[in-house]
């Protein structure tokens, strides 16, 4: 079993990958032997560049706006050049969210949201298809970092629009898996529950209330999620496409 969840030998992509979910996910592959390129316009925390002699693996960091095709273009391409056009596996979980009421969010705002969350997953799977597709990539997966903001209104919190995003990101799943199937390519989604990240960081009151939903009566840490990633990326998932792992204690 532990030979299905090595990724020894492979190339992962994770967006907003310096820190939060993203670095925990970085961190997971890399665990699992994956060699790992980020894309943030953000610089990632120092234990990112520890994963290299953790692991012996290779870390690489892109300042890329995921909103931005013209960056998401050239990241990609600087990751091509780097890891000898060789791309395996690729997590598209960068996101934003706004707490603003719904009468209350502005053109402005639902459109930051959409650009990040939704057009910015969007063509992140998209090139990173095209990757696979063009080096003829055997065991492609592509993840998507969905929400259980996509399933039920967040308690406390006015994020409306954020859960639009995240709702629009599981509905294209599966159709994007319908489609690259064909070229050996599996899309799931994973939808964390309440976790600690700096993104939450900035609701501690939220954070206390929120427990009270929860079977477990606790917040996740990152950790908690990334074994879910692990096994989607790695061939331990094989038969798995077009689906939705929840992780949210309940």
């Amino acid at each position: 079993m532990s030979a299905r969840f090595s990724l020894r030998g492979r190339t992962a992509l994770i967006t907003g990958g310096a820190r939060g979910c993203g670095l925990a996910f970085a961190e997971g592959l890399a665990e699992a032997e994956a060699n790992i390129a980020i894309f943030d316009m953000i610089d990632p925390d120092p234990a990112f560049f520890e994963l290299r002699s953790k692991y012996s693996v290779k870390a690489m960091h892109y300042k890329v706006d995921v909103s931005s095709t013209e960056s998401l273009t050239a990241g990609f391409a600087a990751l091509h050049q780097d890891f000898d056009g060789q791309l395996d596996i690729a997590v598209a979980c960068a996101g934003i969210n706004r707490n603003v009421a719904f009468v209350e969010t502005t053109e402005e705002q639902f459109d930051q949201l959409s650009a990040v969350n939704i057009r910015g997953v969007f063509f992140t799977a998209q090139m990173a298809a095209k990757a696979m597709i063009a080096n003829k990539t055997k065991k492609g997966s592509i993840i998507l970092v969905s929400s259980i903001a996509a399933r039920r209104a967040v308690k406390g919190q006015c994020s409306s629009a954020y859960c639009g995003t995240k709702g629009a990101v599981q509905a294209m799943c599966p159709p994007i898996a319908a489609e690259l199937a064909q070229h050996g390519i599996r899309v799931n989604t994973v939808s964390p529950g309440y976790v600690r990240t700096e993104m939450t960081a900035a609701f501690p009151h939220l954070l206390e209330s929120w427990k009270d939903e929860i079977m477990t009566a606790s917040i996740a840490e990152p950790d908690d999620i990334r074994g879910a990633c692990v096994f989607l990326a790695s061939d331990a998932s094989r038969y798995m496409t077009g689906e939705d792992i929840l992780i949210d204690g309940w």
